[in-house]
């Protein structure tokens, strides 16, 4: 067994959407956060921000760089991203707002169709963030 010792923090933001599911909104070790799925769920209303993907991906990555403030870090520190799409086919609209949002020196991500998502969402992002001044290269 080892001895290293490793930093454990919990991110919580009302500011990010609140569920009363037993997990945490992101968990941070040591230099690695680690966010929970998003959907669109407007926090100050509890609903969704719209009907199509559109809006609803536009809510989860506001929801999700909310997360990303409360713990001291930006969409730049981003460095992968799980979409999970209730429909494939609605791929290229929802990659329209995530190119809002990421650009350039895009995150690795990959993109599925599930089954099902909490409340019937069209879609849910997820994302592991490095923490700390990120170097180009």
């Amino acid at each position: 067994m080892s001895s290293t010792k490793h930093t454990r923090r919990i991110i919580s933001t009302t500011a990010g959407g609140r569920s009363k599911a037993p997990y945490s909104q992101a968990v941070q070790i040591d230099q690695t956060l680690y966010l929970s799925g998003a959907i669109g769920l407007d926090p100050s209303t509890g609903k969704f921000a719209g009907d199509t993907v559109q809006e609803q991906t536009r809510q989860a990555l506001k929801n999700l760089g909310e997360v990303l403030k409360a713990a001291g870090a930006s969409y730049h520190n981003v460095v992968k991203v799980n979409v999970f799409l209730q429909d494939m086919n609605d791929f290229s609209a929802m990659n329209e707002i995530y190119a809002e949002v990421f650009s350039e020196r895009y995150p690795a991500r990959s993109t599925v169709q599930v089954a099902g998502l909490p409340w019937n969402a069209k879609v849910e992002i997820e994302g592991i963030a490095v923490m700390g001044d990120i170097e180009e290269q």
